[in-house]
């Protein structure tokens, strides 16, 4: 199993940035997905899940501001990123929920995302 995340990167408040996780060695579309995140200082935050059936979960912080998808075909999972702020600043790491549980038992090396004027 490996997940690869890209797409982070230096941006002003307000802008955008589009995270891409791509994943292989197992089965993409029977697992349920998710995104975290870790500020400096910080304990790791579940940000958002998708589920196979599409179904979408967001911590309320990020609400009408990022959106989480996915696409089976290119084994991918994306989270589009709007309205920045500087409280978004931190390395977002994707993961594989553990089949029928909560729990993450594959995560990538994550791709840091900083939010500055």
């Amino acid at each position: 199993v490996q997940l690869v995340e890209s797409g982070g990167g230096m941006v002003q408040p307000g802008g955008s940035l589009r995270l891409s996780c791509a994943a292989s060695g197992f089965t993409f579309s029977s697992y349920d997905m998710t995104w975290v995140r870790q500020a400096p200082g910080k304990g790791p935050e579940w940000v958002s899940s998708i589920k196979t059936g599409g179904d979408t979960y967001y911590v309320d912080s990020v609400k009408g501001r990022f959106t989480i998808s996915r696409d089976n075909a290119k084994n991918t999972l994306y989270l589009q990123m709007n309205s920045l702020k500087p409280e978004d600043t931190a390395l977002y790491y994707c993961a594989r929920y553990r089949a029928g549980s909560y729990e993450y038992d594959y995560w990538g090396q994550g791709t840091q995302v900083t939010v500055s004027a």
